[in-house]
């Protein structure tokens, strides 16, 4: 083979990884879905507010503020992939008419936050430290009782943040999948695209792309670094993530703090968590010792 064909050959295997890692990246993005309405239409009242973040980019939130000027214990919510604050408010609307502070944000590439070149749950994670930082500094804040809720990717990002923080005195998991790999094996498996060799192959680029071995950031492996109460929530009939990945997320807790509750419904489960908010705030109120 002469030295031109050697050259268009492997020119042209560049070309194709490149197409394909193109392909990868246009596939798994985040469809971005901006806020429709406000905590208003819920009777709550509010502050829209932009947080700096990691790359010099802007975080879009609204802050609600309890109700009296006292120092309140406060929580963070983040909403899942392709979602944004709006969608959480079922979630913070019983919160807030509880005594707490709520803050909800959207993730960087969602919502109204700033475009970046790509979203990960590590950048989840990244995002909510920016917005924990911001909280703390609230004057109607109490700062030694901060929680942090999440659902579906931004449930594995508060896990994955409570694995590293000591600051937390609890967390709250909605629908985290217990491992990146068995979400992606399941995108692919819908898409009709074989493991071997393109599966295998798309599992290793995303890591690559993101930093991050999918065993360092997964459910089932942070949980155990975690000391502060976590509450594990997941439907009954969750076909996007199986109930099972979060029993096998409870079973690698490193101790009885971590709880698990099973709702009736489907991968969205901030409506059955409204309705059931007396369980989340028996487990909040605990966590932060509140007599609310």
């Amino acid at each position: 083979m002469s030295l031109a064909s050697v050259a268009f050959t492997l020119l042209a295997i560049a070309l194709v990884i490149a197409g394909l890692n193109w392909l990868i990246r246009y596939s798994l993005r985040a469809p971005r879905i901006p806020e429709q309405g406000s905590p208003a239409l819920r009777g709550l009242a509010y502050q829209t507010v932009s947080i700096p973040a990691a790359r010099n980019k802007q975080l879009f939130g609204w802050y609600i503020p309890a109700a009296d000027n006292a120092r309140a214990p406060a929580v963070v919510v983040l909403h899942g992939w392709g979602s944004n604050a709006e969608m959480m408010l079922p979630v913070a609307a019983p919160l807030n008419q509880a005594g707490y502070a709520v803050l909800l944000f959207d993730a960087r590439c969602h919502g109204r936050s700033d475009d970046d070149n790509f979203a990960s749950l590590p950048r989840f994670a990244e995002d909510l430290d920016y917005a924990l930082g911001w909280l703390v500094q609230q004057p109607g804040v109490d700062a030694a009782k901060i929680a942090v809720l999440g659902h579906s990717v931004g449930a594995g990002a508060v896990l994955l943040a409570a694995s590293r923080r000591k600051d937390l005195v609890a967390v709250v998991s909605v629908a985290a999948f217990s491992h990146p790999a068995n979400m992606m094996r399941r995108f692919l498996a819908a898409r009709h695209v074989p493991y071997m060799p393109f599966g295998w192959y798309v599992i290793r680029y995303v890591q690559h792309i993101i930093g991050h071995r999918f065993d360092a950031i997964a459910p089932r492996h942070t949980i155990t670094r975690i000391r502060c109460p976590v509450l594990l929530v997941h439907g009954s009939d969750d076909t996007i993530i199986p109930v099972s990945e979060a029993r096998e997320i409870h079973a690698q807790r490193s101790s009885d703090a971590v709880q698990l509750l099973i709702l009736p419904g489907e991968h969205d489960s901030s409506a059955e968590l409204e309705r059931h908010a007396d369980k989340l705030l028996a487990f909040l109120n605990q966590a932060t010792r509140t007599g609310i």
